[in-house]
């Protein structure tokens, strides 16, 4: 099926609307739906009509639950890492140039949130969540790091927010994805239509200041100090260690769901989100997490953790390192070095 059956692009009054029309498939986003949304932006740059661009998703379940996976997993498993290869390249242009717009991007965040979802809906310049919002980072499950810009987000959250959510891959509710730097404000999806309208109406952001509620939910403010004090430490496995030493049930659950991870994925993030600290931009931050997806096909874990989680779901991924204290410093430095190729072909 081609982007034009799974993405619908149009003007409507002042807005440029994109709309994902998956919802069978969790609207998981198709290289061709990545480089639809790319032309549009492209389209509607220059285009005194469009003074602001909306995108959603069609069903009830989700905005967007991540990329086109099994694509990416057909193509390794045949020995093709340059489609993936490109899928990454390409994609995380198109995350830039959401990050980099110069007309509002707002962006209606329902449902599941995950991975290629916050990486079309977390870079714009007004991000709406509502009741159903559950938005996550879980690459680590499946041998991959965040990233579409996921690695940036997480350095720019408050106080140690980033390593927790990045290496546990827990889900955030509207509360927390405001806590958290990911989501801008809380509407409540009955009045979601109503607000679409006005700022097709009007091409004026400032609309969404009338519909903005206080949402009471969120785990995150209260857990700070907590996740501060643990994943404040020199590596993965020393903030896993003292976890596992402390004896709460919220330090074992913790840990737990970190160790559910691929180890080099969580010992790579770990080192990621660190590294995006120093990045000034989305787009440098982007640079960052290609050298690690750029391998991660062929140095890496990625298609074992495709297979266990998504193709058989056996949920028994045989990692070639199976224990996040094998993962040597020198196995990370090696996946988020520069891209040797890359580097010749400038």
């Amino acid at each position: 099926m081609g982007a034009a059956q799974d993405i619908r692009i149009r003007r409507d009054g002042r807005a440029g609307r994109i709309t994902l029309a998956r919802p069978a498939a969790l609207n998981a986003l198709t290289y061709d739906m990545a480089m639809a949304i790319e032309a549009a932006l492209a389209q509607w740059r220059d285009d005194d009509r469009v003074a602001l661009v909306i995108i959603d998703g069609e069903g009830e379940r989700a905005f967007c639950a991540g990329g086109d996976i099994e694509a990416l997993y057909r193509a390794g498993r045949a020995g093709d890492f340059a489609f993936g290869r490109r899928f990454w390249q390409d994609e995380y242009r198109m995350n830039a140039a959401i990050a980099e717009y110069a007309k509002p991007y707002i962006a209606f965040l329902h449902g599941f949130v995950m991975g290629g979802g916050v990486g079309i809906g977390c870079h714009g310049s007004h991000r709406i969540v509502c009741e159903s919002s559950r938005l996550a980072m879980p690459e680590c499950g499946i041998g991959l790091i965040p990233d579409v810009g996921g690695s940036y987000l997480l350095a720019h959250a408050p106080g140690q927010l980033g390593p927790y959510l990045g290496l546990t891959g827990q889900r955030m509710d509207a509360a927390d994805a405001i806590v958290a730097g990911f989501a801008d404000a809380f509407v409540p999806a009955v009045e979601w239509e109503a607000l679409k309208a006005a700022l097709c109406a009007t091409g004026d952001v400032a609309t969404i200041d009338g519909f903005r509620r206080a949402d009471r939910g969120g785990t995150l403010a209260a857990r700070r100090t907590e996740v501060d004090r643990f994943f404040s430490l020199a590596s993965a496995i020393d903030c896993v260690r003292a976890l596992e030493a402390d004896g709460s049930p919220w330090a074992a659950e913790t840990a737990a769901a970190i160790r559910r991870g691929c180890p080099l994925s969580v010992a790579c993030t770990f080192e990621l989100v660190r590294m995006a600290r120093k990045a000034a931009s989305v787009r440098e931050a982007l640079a960052l997490e290609l050298r690690f997806t750029w391998r991660s096909m062929s140095d890496g874990e990625f298609l074992e953790g495709v297979r266990a989680q998504i193709i058989d779901k056996d949920r028994k991924p045989q990692w070639r390192t199976p224990r996040l204290e094998d993962v040597s410093g020198e196995r990370v430095a090696a996946m988020l070095a520069p891209i040797a190729e890359l580097a010749a072909a400038d």
